[in-house]
């Protein structure tokens, strides 16, 4: 059977984790208090969020809980699974390699940079966001740290600053040039919805996505293959849709807002005068962001069986374009999304930024556990890692939890 998670069964264990490690390594003191935030799935729009388009995320289930407790100095104490790091606040930057820490941490550089008063914490973490897997585990730490720091400090911002000092974290002090919307999602999203973010305005609607009360599921497969947005195979991608952008005399940033996408025809003879690389890469993120609208209007009040077979069709065409125009698929994902629509998906698509990491399939709950083994069958074959399959809920986003 395929595993499914709740948030409040994830939650209860991680924060059980994190305060006895908290315990172990921060002595015989009282943590102030424990956050949460969960990583996301793209349910479509990749690669738009820093083109100024539209996305369409759900938060997982899984997540990462913060124990912290404010300290009267400037040193920032952080630890998880064993691993510690210690750092002043001002010698917070990217060429301290602080690895998986400069996610954390670098809420503290981000905070300081916009003028707020930031102490030092101890914090203890403890996540059960798949690693590499495309899922924004990044963004759930990056996240249930600015929630326990904007508590902790009195900052009082309001839950987009909150996601925008866990970006900003990401992309100054990580190094991960990524757009808005994994940090929105993991801070914005509310249970039962999906939130359409318009990555150019932050405006936001909750799309109710109930998928259970239809007979469906949104099965996410884990097809164990390495991904690593700290490369240059991602820069390039953003590189090229700038380049796009100043061929075509288009604000960077704004490539989806400025090209209707809808008429495929219409984006093509927009483009035809672009060498062929950023031809392409503009194509895709202005008709995936276009594809975020048609799963939109296709949903209407919420997913029914009836509406199924159409978003299942804008996710394969979304698929088709990261892999041909795009160019982030890999064969084990290209493999178990084949796969998972023979098996009887509606649509499957990689999520995430590419790759490797996961590919996400509508389907008949009554068909999950044949789509899986044909995909494990498939991914056997063709000499691929045993993808590892999961129910994703729509689930709520970041939140104190004492």
């Amino acid at each position: 059977m395929t595993q499914e998670i709740t948030s409040s069964d994830s939650q209860s264990r991680l924060l059980a984790e994190a305060e006895a490690l908290f315990a172990r390594e921060f002595g015989d003191v009282t943590p102030d208090g424990a956050w949460w935030a969960p990583g996301r799935v793209n349910i479509v729009g990749e690669h738009t969020d820093y083109n100024g388009g539209y996305v369409l995320p759900i938060a997982l289930p899984t997540g990462t809980v913060a124990v912290a407790r404010r300290r009267d100095d400037d040193l920032v104490r952080l630890v998880s699974e064993g691993k510690r790091v210690e750092v002043r606040l001002g010698d917070i930057s990217r060429e301290a390699s602080l690895g998986w820490a400069s996610y954390a941490a670098g809420v503290g550089w981000a905070a300081a940079r916009d003028g707020l008063d930031a102490p030092g914490l101890d914090i203890a973490f403890a996540a059960d966001v798949p690693r590499g897997a495309g899922l924004s585990s990044s963004a759930s730490l990056s996240c249930s740290t600015a929630s326990a720091w904007n508590d902790l400090a009195g900052w009082g911002l309001e839950r987009p600053a909150i996601a925008r000092l866990g970006r900003l974290a990401e992309n100054e002090i990580a190094g991960a040039p990524t757009g808005t919307m994994d940090q929105m999602a993991s801070v914005l999203c509310e249970a039962g919805s999906a939130l359409r973010l318009d990555t150019l305005t932050n405006d936001t609607e909750q799309v109710p996505f109930d998928l259970d009360s239809a007979g469906l599921v949104l099965l996410v497969v884990n097809s164990h293959a390495p991904h690593e947005l700290v490369d240059g195979a991602y820069g390039e991608r953003r590189r090229s849709c700038e380049e796009a952008a100043d061929l075509l005399g288009i604000e960077r940033g704004h490539l989806c807002s400025e090209v209707d996408g809808r008429d495929v025809s219409a984006v093509d003879a927009r483009l035809e005068e672009l060498p062929d690389v950023p031809r392409r890469r503009a194509r895709h993120v202005i008709t995936d962001s276009a594809r975020v609208l048609a799963v939109h209007e296709a949903l209407g009040a919420g997913v029914t069986r009836e509406s199924a077979p159409a978003v299942g069709r804008v996710l394969s065409a979304s698929h088709a374009s990261m892999r041909d125009d795009f160019e982030i698929t890999v064969p084990a994902v290209d493999t178990l999304a084949a796969a998972l629509e023979d098996g009887g998906a509606y649509g499957a698509r990689m999520t995430g930024g590419g790759f490797g990491g996961c590919v996400i399939a509508l389907i008949d709950s009554s068909r999950v556990d044949d789509a899986v083994e044909l995909a494990k069958q498939r991914a056997a074959k063709g000499g691929f890692a045993e993808p590892e399959p999961f129910v994703a809920l729509a689930s709520e986003g970041a939140k104190r939890l004492k």
